[in-house]
């Protein structure tokens, strides 16, 4: 065992979308005076001040109506977003305090110089495009002019982009653990209770063709039994912020089967409510002593909180390096992206596979399916 499964749990920073900042404009109704000319550390904590959100209070009031107003126009953001936005947000104020910079307002080129500051690190261009989506809403928060959409900016993350793409350092898909990959990634699983959590988790990430936050958050609530499968209610996905979507889990006839992988983990564990994955505590020592005579001996502890999404990507590379692959080119991606390719490989439909991977277009969907070898599925294949 890895020791990135015994952990669990980490605190990695999420994968919200680049450009997730919408088109609003105007400064939220924030209470706290917005820092305008202010030093480093007063604009970074005004910031986490935005994009910290608490369930708003209503007492009748038109005060607390407008803080609650203020809550929700926070709660626009996915946690995540939230999340990544502060971290960018705080790089940026760093960024400025050494250079003696008022970080808000900030300026075109000043935020073209701090990309290439970070850039110069090593930062990725997609890291680059997180980065100015949240100086943006740090400037539309204030009410502020945006001065992300200064053609400097542009041009800089144009020529960044341009050279990482000459260099060879585009964005590496995760390799799509399809059918036959997964029986392989199962097949040195143990039965423990670890194992079974485990087992589960990978088959049903992979037969709903779940992102890592989907299969984390699965509660046993969200859940319905049905003749031919489970219909998991997903309250909210990144696909539809304000729908439900239910999506099917059928039986199974072979070892891939979600509905009974997901029944014996269930049972084992002694869950009937609640988080479905949850952090698993093994004893510490490799040879407990022995147990007073007529007790049983010590059982692992099974956590009351779900897993982090991060946990989901450290247990599908875990158990692909015990498999003989690269554990580092598996990650949380690699279950959906393995489910759409396995199903574009048996020739069905793309509507229908769009449908499974609950994408808004087929130009999204044609990211996560892997073409397998060029030369075979060559379009002019006994032609040429």
């Amino acid at each position: 065992m890895t020791a990135d499964i015994q952990r669990d749990a980490f605190g990695l920073p999420g994968e919200p979308d680049a450009e997730e900042d919408g088109a609003a404009s105007g400064a939220l109704l924030i209470r706290t005076p917005v820092p305008l000319g202010q030093g480093s550390a007063a604009v970074q904590k005004w910031f986490d001040e935005v994009v910290d959100v608490e369930a708003p209070l209503f007492d009748g009031s038109l005060a607390a109506e407008r803080e609650a107003a203020e809550i929700f126009a926070r709660m626009a953001k996915a946690e995540n977003t939230r999340r990544a936005y502060r971290a960018a947000v705080r790089a940026w104020c760093a960024w400025c305090l050494k250079r003696n910079l008022p970080p808000l307002p900030g300026t075109g080129a000043d935020v073209a110089a701090f990309l290439a500051s970070e850039r110069g690190r090593g930062l990725s261009p997609e890291t680059l495009k997180l980065r100015r989506a949240a100086i943006r809403y740090l400037h539309r928060a204030a009410g502020c002019a945006v001065p992300t959409d200064d053609v400097a900016v542009s041009e800089t993350l144009a020529g960044i982009s341009r050279q990482a793409a000459r260099l060879g350092q585009t964005p590496r898909k995760k390799v799509a653990a399809t059918a036959g990959i997964l029986r392989q990634i199962l097949a040195p699983i143990p039965s423990d209770l670890r194992g079974l959590r485990d087992r589960a988790l990978l088959l049903t990430g992979f037969a709903g063709a779940l992102r890592r936050s989907e299969l984390a958050a699965i509660r046993v609530e969200q859940l319905e039994k049905t003749e031919r499968g489970l219909r998991l209610t997903l309250h909210q996905t990144k696909g539809s912020q304000t729908d439900a979507v239910i999506v099917p889990l059928p039986y199974g006839h072979t070892e891939l089967c979600p509905v009974r992988a997901l029944t014996a983990w269930l049972d084992a564990a002694g869950i009937t409510a609640g988080p479905v994955f949850r952090r698993i505590w093994l004893p510490k020592l490799t040879r407990p002593p022995a147990p007073p005579d007529g007790e049983p001996p010590a059982l692992p502890r099974i956590g009351t909180q779900p897993i982090t999404p991060w946990t989901v990507a450290a247990i599908v590379q875990a158990r692909a390096t015990e498999a003989g692959f690269g554990g580092r080119d598996f990650g949380g991606h690699s279950l959906k992206r393995g489910a759409l390719t396995t199903g574009m490989e048996r020739g069905v439909h793309p509507a229908d596979l769009k449908r499974l991977g609950r994408h808004k277009s087929f130009d999204v969907l044609g990211e996560y399916l892997e073409f397998g070898d060029l030369f075979e599925r060559h379009p002019l294949g006994g032609v040429l």
